[in-house]
């Protein structure tokens, strides 16, 4: 299990703690399907923002994960190419669809690990040894609007 970069814990600390928890297994899920993923980490205006490629490139990701005050979205870059069998995909854009997933919501169902790997294939697969599993902070906004932390 790869451990969360300390500043990804920072920047999701003004959410509740069960959308935090639901960000982080969210999180843990890709990593188990994508191990030798680059994790790029965006501290956003209204979101943090978490893109997976294996080039370390936003052009070549196969996955996201949003953070937003109430619910988190998992998204894929080329969604919408990816079938979508249930019918669960959102998004009317030109290529991205996103599965939005509220903190009680059962996201350990096996079709979304599905929706993850067919994202992975339509890039390939891991093609960068050197930069395999690592996690970059990209971005980090002082401007923010987001919940306030929790006394």
């Amino acid at each position: 299990m790869r451990e969360p970069d300390p500043q990804l814990l920072q920047f999701l600390s003004p959410y509740d703690q069960r959308v935090r928890e639901l960000a982080l297994a969210v999180r843990q899920m890709l990593l188990e399907e994508a191990p030798s993923a680059i994790e790029t980490i965006c501290d956003a205006y209204n979101a943090v923002a978490l893109g997976y490629s294996f080039t370390g490139r936003l052009k070549d990701g196969f996955c996201h994960v949003a953070v937003y005050t109430g619910y988190v979205n998992l998204g894929f870059n080329r969604g919408a190419d990816l079938p979508d069998p249930r019918n669960v995909l959102e998004g009317t854009g030109k290529a991205v669809r996103h599965i939005r997933l509220e903190p009680q919501d059962d996201f350990t169902k096996p079709w979304l690990r599905r929706y993850v790997r067919m994202a992975i294939a339509q890039v390939g697969g891991p093609i960068a040894p050197d930069l395999e599993g690592s996690s970059i902070v990209k971005a980090v906004y002082k401007k923010k609007r987001r919940p306030k932390p929790r006394s």
